[in-house]
């Protein structure tokens, strides 16, 4: 049991939007998050300047800790996000920030630290044993959005050890002609072709445009979020279509994750997950998850599950923190 601590400060810090909330833990180690601050990370030239525009919408909070949940590789010395031009020096935080610990992680990190602390009602069965999540083995955490977001983490005398990765970025392997025609038409456009060109929100659009040149047909839709729109809603032909080949590709995709980390359970997150809850239920994307040849008897045996909590990023910020040992990097002292 995590004994309780004062209250703290966590974000999720990404390309886009910053988001901010304090975070106090009870006595049964449960994290309690406040209403999110929600900034766009273009109006502000660094993190100090957004976290005192944060406490300024906190008049009276003095957080004994802060917990940042970064979209970019996390390292020791100085470092960037990725999308962004924010710069951090994990040294020199504390004091920027006035806050005695400053921990940083990779923004997947977060998630795969929050899926670790949730609670049953957090995670949405999809497939597979419908079981609540080992207390033993490695846990899979996989992410579609604006890219794709990989860690997996395994207990340890009953604490969860997570791995940050940069598993998105290995190479496509197509497996059908479909998947040959994507491949092709995206290596005209970049000198390499990762997972996350296929399995990520602006993928759909090279799905679709392979499925309309393979038969001679122009699509009518050419925006990524109309497609997504149009695709779930049923409302244009071809825009579905690449939806169900993104379903199954993510679930193929995840399976081979599954092997690779020795998987016991897969769980999918994001915000792009949970829009797709009703078609990750699907037949499919099973079905493409276990299509592993001499390992379909193993994969039938993992549970998969979808995060459901409205603010995963921060969640798991507040469980880093707690657990003393950032993912990535770094906890400083004020000076």
């Amino acid at each position: 049991m995590i004994a309780p601590v004062p209250e703290i400060a966590v974000a999720d810090i990404g390309g886009t939007h910053a988001r901010f909330a304090r975070a106090r833990v009870d006595q049964a180690g449960r994290v309690a998050l406040g209403e999110p601050v929600v900034l766009r990370t273009g109006d502000y030239p660094d993190l100090p300047s957004a976290w005192r525009a944060f406490l300024e919408c906190e008049p009276g909070f003095a957080p004994a800790g802060a917990s940042f949940a970064l979209a970019g590789p996390v390292g020791e010395g100085p470092f960037k996000l990725t999308n962004a031009d924010w710069s951090f020096d994990p040294d020199a935080l504390p004091r920027e920030l006035d806050v005695e610990d400053v921990t940083l992680l990779n923004d997947f990190a977060a998630i795969a630290h929050a899926v670790a602390g949730s609670r049953r009602e957090d995670l949405a069965h999809l497939a597979g044993p419908q079981e609540p999540l080992p207390d033993h083995g490695t846990v899979t955490v996989i992410g579609p959005g604006t890219g794709l977001g990989i860690a997996h983490f395994r207990w340890h005398e009953g604490r969860a050890l997570v791995q940050a990765t940069e598993g998105s970025h290995i190479d496509f392997a197509p497996v059908c002609p479909l998947d040959d025609a994507i491949l092709s038409d995206l290596r005209t456009r970049f000198d390499r072709v990762s997972v996350e060109r296929v399995v990520s929100g602006a993928g759909i659009a090279h799905i679709q445009a392979a499925i309309a040149a393979s038969e001679g047909r122009a699509p009518a839709l050419g925006d990524d979020l109309a497609i997504w729109k149009a695709g779930m809603a049923g409302e244009d032909e071809l825009a579905e279509r690449a939806v169900d080949h993104f379903v199954a590709t993510l679930g193929r995709i995840a399976g081979d994750y599954a092997l690779a980390h020795g998987a016991s359970a897969v769980v999918i997150a994001g915000g792009l997950g949970q829009r797709l809850q009703q078609h990750l239920c699907a037949p499919a994307f099973h079905k493409a998850f276990i299509a592993k040849g001499r390992y379909t008897k193993l994969m039938k045996a993992i549970p998969l599950s979808l995060v459901q909590h409205p603010q995963p990023g921060l969640l798991g910020a507040a469980f880093a923190h707690l657990a003393g040992k950032p993912v990535g990097k770094a906890v400083g002292k004020r000076r």
